[in-house]
């Protein structure tokens, strides 16, 4: 197999005064050659994609693509012409003005002529699902949508390279499997070489070959099964590992039985392993959850269009949420999720006969009122999508105090909020006196989540607060949420992670093309599978690999009826262990 890329004891650094982001690693990608890149939020994987795609040039090693050194000027164009790169932030890459536009901007700019031009247009646009939006304008596009815009625009360049860095971060279920169901064909018919950058170990699980990166060295190499089951050594690189291997070890830890895993490196293998260590599992129904009555938000009869030529975004919305609970909302990109929870505090204003109100205490607050819309900013508040970009202070104390200032908050109390604010999200004292833009991605998560907090809003939203963040930064994120709602707060969230609906919501209300199609608990909303199709949304995959488990084990109906009530990995392994959740 010839080589498409070749890092060779590379070391880069952004800055003289820097220590360095890759610190001489190695790693090779064959033709036609699936790779995965994992590894820590600033372990160095999107630098080694820029060293790769020739947007940056190493300090010292070497770095080649297709056989031709990335220093050689005169070969340049060869590299960059077959090879694409789709990055985290679709946003960074867009640069036509309606989707058509900015599909034909590259292979328009390399003198693909038409008819040529117009044929690898369409069929990027079919391959994402985005041909009949392809005379919308960017700007109206959902973030899902524009990273399927961002995808289009490579796959119309026809590469031999491709560079997916986090490329799936902002896609729906449906459109993740979709898409890298297109990367393996890419892959097995065209022989295109891939390195993709993720923190989805199920789609790393896919991959032909696995590399660890941590601080800017690669610790860890090989095939899927070899590298990614073994819990331990990936949870201390912040990373994860499949359900699979994940609830074996889980089990374990839970019983104390002295087991190895080294045969249970696949979900078939894992099944046999699981059948021939737990015969005759009788399954005890898991605790109860706590029920929420009290209406603290209601939507009434709400549409909304962005212009009148436009279809609705939202079309005759009803929704209740309730004090205390956390409520996701879930659904394909461009369903509305985005537009709907604008309307909570009030950034979009309810057209027509549509209400959204707030009731606190006997008072009942509506954003159609403008004397009740500073009233409800101060109950809830709103982290939008990459919420670092809600940063533009100098220091992170300073960040964190904007808000609690504006409402008036002064001296002790507002210092007192401040600090508060930042331990909830766990943040240390000596990060408050750093510039935010000094801090890592997920730490800046945390300061932004920390200026909302320090409102202390009744009412907490976020949309897609932990997309792009590593696996270790995902659970903090999480364990900040959870210890929110466990004094308080109300969560509304925004995700396309149907495991972590599943485990941490009260309800799941689900969306589909500006409508609500259903809202249930998880337990029930996961149930029926003839409703999940028709909603377009993917069972989590850890109520699908306990579906298996039941069968392989021949549960009786009520133990296997009590293990899919398991909503986390966790307690999964502990009523599968025999132990009480």
């Amino acid at each position: 197999m010839e080589n498409t890329a070749r890092a060779k004891n590379v070391r880069f650094a952004y800055s003289d005064s820097e220590k360095y982001a890759i610190d001489g690693a190695s790693l090779t990608i064959g033709e036609g050659e699936y790779v995965a890149l994992l590894g820590a939020n600033g372990s160095g994987k999107s630098t080694m994609a820029k060293l790769l795609d020739v947007l940056e040039m190493p300090k010292e090693g070497e770095v080649t693509v297709f056989g031709i050194d990335t220093k050689d000027d005169d070969k340049f164009w060869d590299i960059r012409k077959n090879t694409g790169c789709v990055f985290q932030n679709p946003d960074n890459q867009i640069v036509g003005t309606t989707v058509e536009e900015d599909v034909a901007f590259g292979p328009e700019n390399i003198g693909i002529p038409n008819p040529e031009l117009s044929e690898r247009v369409e069929k990027a646009l079919k391959y994402v699902g985005l041909f009949d939006k392809k005379e919308r304008q960017t700007a109206k596009l959902s973030g899902g949508q524009k990273q399927k815009l961002a995808i289009a625009g490579v796959l119309a360049m026809s590469p031999k390279f491709l560079l997916l860095d986090e490329a799936t971060a902002m896609l729906d279920p449906v459109s993740r499997d979709e898409f890298l169901s297109l990367v393996e064909k890419l892959v097995r018919e065209n022989k295109i070489s891939v390195l993709t950058i993720t923190h989805d170990m199920t789609e790393a699980s896919r991959t032909d070959k696995v590399y660890i990166m941590e601080k800017g060295k690669i610790t860890l190499e090989g095939a899927p099964q070899d590298v990614l089951n073994n819990v331990p050594e990936m949870l201390e690189a912040g990373l994860d590992s499949p359900i699979y291997s994940k609830l074996l070890w889980e089990i374990k830890n839970a019983t104390g039985l002295n087991y190895s895993l080294d045969d249970a490196k696949t979900i078939r293998s894992a099944l046999r392993f699981l059948g021939a260590h737990f015969t005759d599992v009788k399954i005890n129904a898991p605790s109860a959850k706590p029920k929420y009555d009290e209406t603290l938000i209601s939507v009434k009869d709400l549409s909304y269009a962005y212009d009148d030529k436009g279809p609705k975004a939202l079309k005759n919305i009803d929704l209740d949420i309730k004090k205390g609970e956390l409520l996701a909302l879930v659904g394909r990109s461009g369903c509305g999720k985005t537009t709907l929870i604008t309307h909570m505090n009030g950034i979009i204003r309810p057209q027509g006969e549509g209400k959204v109100e707030f009731h606190y205490g006997d008072t009942v607050l509506t954003t159609s009122k403008k004397k009740d819309i500073k009233k409800i900013r101060q109950k809830v508040g709103l982290v939008f999508q990459y919420p670092e970009y809600q940063l533009f202070e100098e220091t992170v104390y300073k960040d964190i105090a904007y808000g609690p200032k504006k409402m008036g908050i002064k001296g002790d109390e507002l210092d007192r909020a401040i600090r508060d604010a930042a331990k909830q999200v766990g943040l240390d004292d000596e990060v408050l006196d750093k510039s935010p833009f000094e801090l890592s991605g997920g730490q800046q998560r945390r300061v932004a989540l920390a200026g909302v907090i320090a409102m202390k809003p009744e009412v907490l939203v976020l949309d897609e607060p932990a997309a792009g963040l590593d696996p270790k930064g995902r659970r903090e994120m999480f364990k900040t949420i959870s210890k929110l709602k466990e004094n308080g707060t109300t969560i509304v969230l925004v995700t396309h992670y149907m495991d972590e609906a599943y485990e941490h919501a009260d309800r799941i209300c689900t969306m589909k093309d500006g409508m609500i199609m259903g809202v249930s608990d998880p337990i029930k909303m996961f149930e029926d599978k003839d409703n999940l199709r028709e909603m377009e949304i993917r069972a989590p995959y850890l109520r699908r690999f306990l579906e298996i488990i039941a069968v392989r084990l021949g549960l009786d109906p009520v133990s296997k009826k009590n293990l899919l009530r398991a909503q986390s990995v966790k307690e999964a392994a502990l009523l599968l262990g025999g132990v009480d959740a």
